[in-house]
């Protein structure tokens, strides 16, 4: 600023105290030179904050000035002058409007953005037109509810476009679904709910799919991709490739090879013509763990999450999200075997226990052999003698062929 607080103050002391501006000035000075300290940032925060102030230090004055006019009318000597009352009650002004200003001005603005960014079209579009239709139904019942008598005929029409406005909106957002349903059932063939009035195609269009960090260096989700098993879009967000990248660019050796496959099958999802690839700067503000953001995310934009990931798996099951988990697709594909089928298989590696030989289905599936260790490099007939599932998958018990009957 170009203003000096000593010269200021000297040539304030210089003239009477009714020179009310001089009092104003000064303090606007010192409270420029107390609040943004060095460089000034010209925000729309800081010029509504300058605003506010001089308008709430301009009504002070007003208000102070009437007051002191009141107050000298039968003065005593303890009485305050004019100017005083207005010089005190313009300086709280200023500071309610410098702290006040902001509350009433970008703080809403910013919360009601907020609140666009987490809803979605579709919910907004219901709310506008819910608030439509119960201002509408407001409108009409406003007439006869003027004619009743004082004070009803005055403050119940008020109160209708309050609750109807309330109704509507609560009942589209409620049935948002069923309504968005209806609408494009009416807007197909003819106005016939008929149950192929929308393709097969156009229905995997319209579901989205989240996906997480783990799911995508797994490297698995562009095989299922390509075989066209997964209907509808892939949305990743930004938050999400942020953290990819975050991994390829890791000092560990380990952890950059994962960053970099799982960029690799990012980019091989991109070129998959089967199945659309979205890439959104949504993301959920509030929020610093990327599992617990793809969990409200996931809420908000009611779709299912593809991931690898056991906690998030749980965490999200616990809150009512659908997750879509490879490893249990990739159990569920997998050939069923029961005791006493036979199969011919390569024993590869000898097992812990003596004599024991380990072998591996086309699928993965470890099968452990029974004196199958003579048979080592070897391709053998087994007969399955116990199947057991756990949580890591399925192991298969065989003994060699020869050695069962």
């Amino acid at each position: 600023m170009s203003y000096n607080l000593h010269t200021v103050w000297i040539d304030f002391h210089s003239q009477p105290c009714y020179h009310l501006n001089g009092f104003i000035f000064f303090f606007i000075i010192l409270l420029f030179n107390i609040i943004v300290p060095g460089e000034i940032i010209m925000s729309i925060d800081f010029i509504l904050r300058l605003i506010g102030m001089v308008v709430f230090a301009v009504l002070g004055v007003i208000w102070g000035t009437s007051l002191g006019e009141t107050a000298n009318l039968n003065p005593t000597p303890q009485t305050f002058s004019v100017e005083q009352y207005a010089f005190t009650i313009g300086l709280v002004g200023a500071l309610f409007g410098l702290i006040l200003t902001p509350m009433i001005t970008t703080r809403p603005v910013r919360a009601l953005r907020t609140l666009l960014t987490h809803i979605s079209a579709q919910s907004l579009f219901s709310a506008i037109m819910g608030l439509i239709v119960g201002l509408i139904i407001a409108a009409l019942a406003a007439f006869p509810l003027s004619r009743l008598p004082d004070p009803f005929g005055n403050i119940l029409p008020f109160v209708g476009v309050l609750v109807f406005g309330y109704i509507g909106v609560s009942v589209f957002m409620m049935r948002q679904a069923d309504l968005f349903h209806t609408w494009k059932t009416l807007s197909g063939r003819g106005g016939a709910p008929d149950a192929t009035t929308e393709s097969p195609k156009s229905i995997a269009e319209t579901r989205t799919i989240l996906l997480d960090t783990s799911v995508i260096i797994d490297g698995r989700i562009a095989d299922i991709a390509h075989t066209g098993f997964l209907p509808g879009s892939l949305l990743i967000p930004r938050f999400v490739l942020n953290e990819l990248q975050y991994i390829a660019d890791s000092p560990d050796n380990l952890r950059r090879q994962r960053g970099r496959r799982g960029l690799e099958v990012l980019s091989q999802l991109q070129k998959e013509p089967n199945i659309p690839v979205q890439i959104s700067d949504i993301d959920v503000e509030g929020v610093r763990e990327v599992d617990d953001k793809l969990v409200i995310l996931a809420r908000q934009l009611r779709c299912p999450i593809l991931t690898n990931d056991y906690n998030l798996n749980r965490v999200a099951g616990l809150q009512g999200v659908s997750v879509l988990n490879v490893n249990d697709l990739a159990n569920a594909v997998k050939s069923v075997l029961l005791p006493g089928e036979v199969l011919n298989l390569r024993i590869m590696q000898e097992g812990r226990e003596a004599g024991q030989g380990i072998g591996y289905m086309d699928d993965g599936t470890m099968v452990v052999v029974e004196n199958g260790r003579e048979y080592m490099n070897m391709e053998t007939v087994v007969v399955v003698t116990k199947v057991l599932q756990t949580a890591a998958g399925r192991m298969i018990f065989a003994r060699p062929e020869d050695r069962s009957e």
